[in-house]
């Protein structure tokens, strides 16, 4: 799993895992869902991020299972 933020274009890209992207969804105007053939959700991207978003305040946890 790798998140980008590219403060240029106050984007947010948060991709799941690298494979070919087959579809691109758009979920509404400022964000849109990658696909694999399979249907597998690669990547999230989100436009305007700062405003979407607590792009300062990011964390991460892995919970044990």
């Amino acid at each position: 799993m790798r998140i980008r933020y590219f403060a240029g274009t106050d984007t947010l890209y948060i991709e799941f895992r690298s494979a070919a992207i087959a579809e691109t969804r758009d979920l509404d105007e400022n964000t849109l869902l990658d696909a694999d053939a399979d249907g597998n959700i690669c990547a999230i991207t989100v436009e305007h991020a700062s405003e979407r978003a607590e792009i300062a305040a990011f964390s991460y946890e892995q919970i044990a299972a």
